[in-house]
């Protein structure tokens, strides 16, 4: 019985997936005799939290229940009071908790809090699942920095694009379909100038009702290139961009883009390239966890080779560009990821006529 409400928490839990930031995307299942008297999860921007609505949804049915929450109830008073108060209040007897919290103002004092009150406290169960779903929040508590996913799209030959770096069509739509709910579940997507240059994007969620589920835009754009009639800047004010630059810039270039709705963030540069560590640290202060980077070669490449990419999202298609076209990882053979033992294949699935093979850190 535990592991089927459970299995709902998880389940209600990523529904917030890409929308909760900075706050984890929880679900919570309150439960009394068999039956289920309340469930709950993350609200978009953070709040409320998964267990404030299940036990609004349960009112006075939460006296005596049990509570499966994906991530330790909270103890500290932030934006709103301590979701363990709020458990301990209602009357719950019974906490199943996936996991303890990494973030430092938790770190078990949720729990803690839980069984001084009298609540008895399980831990653990379903916690494969719920770290694959907090590597977010997991990632930026104990590391600083976002959970990376990086999407690649090669033809047959290991290409991602034509000669001259023409852009070309690599895998079919029903992988392009998957890519947009991969962009629906983080909380940012990003890419650098060169793409957002030659191609153009826009970068929003473009499945049928998701438009609202489009993920904060950010461009790693050293020189301030980005013209304001592109894209990205022209919808800056429906989703939010973020352009990513270094201490100097174009005279003129920051005031334009910021008075067309884009934010600009400095970070150092390492020799003549900006610092993707310093970058990844930055997006994590101002709250993303998940980061999905849908960039070309060259930024795929270099966040590889600084051991920045935490999974990968590989689009394999039976296209052949040839051999003048241009590799999808610069300098790099696609063996550096597939055969890199920082990466185990964890799946490989028929996405119409293309295949989609994930990679994550060992």
């Amino acid at each position: 019985m535990d592991g089927r409400f459970m299995a709902l928490a998880l389940t209600l839990g990523r529904r917030g997936l890409g929308l909760t930031w900075p706050n984890p995307a929880v679900g919570a299942v309150i439960a009394k005799d068999g039956l289920i008297v309340g469930r709950g999860w993350t609200q978009a921007g953070g709040r409320p939290h998964a267990e404030v609505e299940a036990l609004r949804r349960a009112g006075a049915d939460a006296r005596g229940a049990t509570l499966y929450v994906t991530l330790e109830p909270c103890s500290h008073h932030g934006k709103s009071p301590p979701c363990a108060d709020a458990v301990i209040a209602a009357g719950i007897a019974r906490v199943v908790s996936v996991l303890e919290d990494p973030n430092p103002e938790v770190a078990g004092s949720g729990h803690a809090r839980l069984r001084a009150a009298g609540v008895a406290v399980d831990i653990g169960l379903g916690a494969e699942q719920a770290r694959h779903d907090h590597a977010g929040h997991i990632r930026r508590m104990c590391d600083g920095r976002p959970h990376v996913m990086l999407k690649l799209a090669a033809s047959a030959d290991g290409k991602a694009g034509a000669a001259g770096r023409k852009p070309v069509a690599i895998t079919g739509e029903r992988a392009r379909d998957r890519v947009h709910l991969l962009r629906a579940h983080s909380d940012a997507i990003l890419t650098g100038i060169g793409t957002a240059l030659a191609d153009d994007p826009i970068l929003t969620c473009r499945l049928p009702g998701m438009v609202g589920y489009s993920p904060l835009r950010v461009v790693l754009d050293s020189r301030l290139r980005l013209p304001t009639h592109s894209r990205l800047v022209k919808s800056a004010h429906e989703v939010p961009l973020w352009v990513v630059t270094g201490p100097e810039t174009r005279a003129g270039a920051k005031e334009a883009l910021e008075a067309a709705g884009a934010a600009i963030l400095s970070v150092s540069r390492t020799g003549e390239r900006l610092d993707l560590a310093a970058m990844l640290r930055r997006l994590a202060e101002r709250g993303i966890s998940r980061l999905m980077v849908e960039a070309g070669p060259i930024l795929g490449a270099a966040l590889l080779e600084a051991d920045l990419v935490d999974e990968v999202a590989l689009f394999r298609s039976d296209t052949v560009v040839g051999a003048d076209g241009i590799d999808a990882l610069e300098g790099l053979p696609l063996t550096a990821l597939t055969q890199s033992p920082r990466f185990v294949q964890v799946g490989s699935e028929t996405v119409g006529a293309d295949r989609c093979e994930s990679f994550e850190r060992r």
